[in-house]
Parts: structure tokens; C-alpha cells; sequence
């Protein structure tokens, strides 16, 4: 069986994943509490493998080595940082040739789109640049969106420009604590 792609963002109610440059993925409007980051390292448990584009993995390879054995932090940020360094991960880039942490630098999304073969179950995806051309190749499975009550109005938006409109169904939905919301879709194969 072939693994699937699911790209995995928290977004503010207009799809937005930063609201200013140098956020990358973080920011004072998220509302992760810790039921919702058990919630994140339960899914992240259950992932076959990372692909992040460079942006993303600097920015998760910055902290969560570091936390998983960081006794100041709780202990559902020390699991996620175990979790994470645990998984074999790939990283999307033109610009670096090696990571550490269990990671292996792909410079294609053919050579991404090649990673369905090697796995089963689900690889996550994190990175607007990475997900919008697996969504325009036609290799995005799911989108898993954690949205924060929280409109932006500028920013990053989840996907770069694309000109083609892809439909969705609803496969999940969770409400968490501080009115986050869940809505896990499938990506209508075109």
C-alpha cells in the first residue's frame, strides 16, 4: 500500500499560517494549550515519516532536538520533541545538501512525490511551498487543519497561488480548548 500525503498547519480563520514575516509557523495568535499539543503528539506518533520544507524544518530543528530532553518543559512538549527527532524526516531544499536528526535533503517534488513508495500509511507535510506543488501535481492526500479563532487579514497564506480550484470532503471535525477547531479533509482527485 502506498503512503499518503497530509499537509498539517494551524491557520487563523482566513487560512493564514503567519501573520508577519519571521513567524514561521509560530505566533502570539495561536492558542495551543496543552490538550491540544497532546492532541498534535498523538497524530505526530502516528505518522510514517516528515517532509518539511526548509523553512519549517530550521525552525522545528532549532527547538525540538533540544526539548525532548529539556526538564523545564512539560512533558507533552519533551514527547513531541522525541517524537519528532524519532521520525525519519525530509527536507525540501535547493539551498541545503545535509540535516541531522534523521534527515535526508530532497531537491525535487518528484523526488518527494517518490517517498509514497517507500512508506505506508501517512507522511506529514509541513510547508505552504511543499504542499501547494504536491496539491498542483496531484499528489496532496488530506489537509489536516487546526484553525485558531483568530482573523489576520495579511500574512502567509496555507497554499501559494494555484490556478485551478480543488475540492475537498470532510473527513473529521474536533472542537479543543480555547475555541481551536479540527477539520481534516480529503483532496478530490482531479
Amino acid at each position: 500500500m502506498a503512503a499518503r500525503f497530509v499537509y498539517w498547519m494551524n491557520v487563523s480563520a482566513d487560512l493564514r499560517i503567519e501573520h508577519a514575516a519571521g513567524e514561521e509557523g509560530g505566533g502570539e495568535w495561536m492558542r495551543i494549550g496543552e490538550g491540544l499539543h497532546r492532541e498534535f503528539n498523538k497524530r505526530a506518533a502516528r505518522l510514517s515519516a516528515m517532509v518539511e520544507g526548509r523553512v519549517i524544518h530550521e525552525t522545528m530543528e532549532s527547538f525540538w532536538p533540544a526539548a525532548r530532553d529539556d526538564e523545564s518543559l512539560p512533558d507533552f512538549l519533551r514527547e513531541y520533541g522525541r517524537i519528532w527527532t524519532s521520525k525519519p524526516k525530509f527536507l525540501v531544499s535547493r539551498t541545503r545538501t545535509s540535516a541531522p536528526h534523521d534527515t535526508r535533503v530532497l531537491d525535487s517534488i518528484e523526488a518527494v512525490a517518490s517517498l509514497r513508495d517507500q512508506f505506508d500509511g501517512d507522511i506529514g507535510v509541513g510547508g505552504a511551498g511543499v504542499a501547494t506543488q504536491l496539491l498542483t501535481a496531484g499528489q496532496l492526500d488530506e489537509l489536516l487543519l487546526f484553525t485558531h479563532p483568530v482573523i489576520l487579514g495579511s500574512g502567509r497564506p496555507l497554499f501559494d497561488d494555484h490556478d485551478i480550484p480543488i475540492e475537498l470532503d470532510l473527513l473529521e471535525h474536533e472542537r479543543f480548548d480555547e475555541g481551536v477547531t479540527m477539520h481534516r479533509y480529503a483532496v478530490r482527485k482531479r
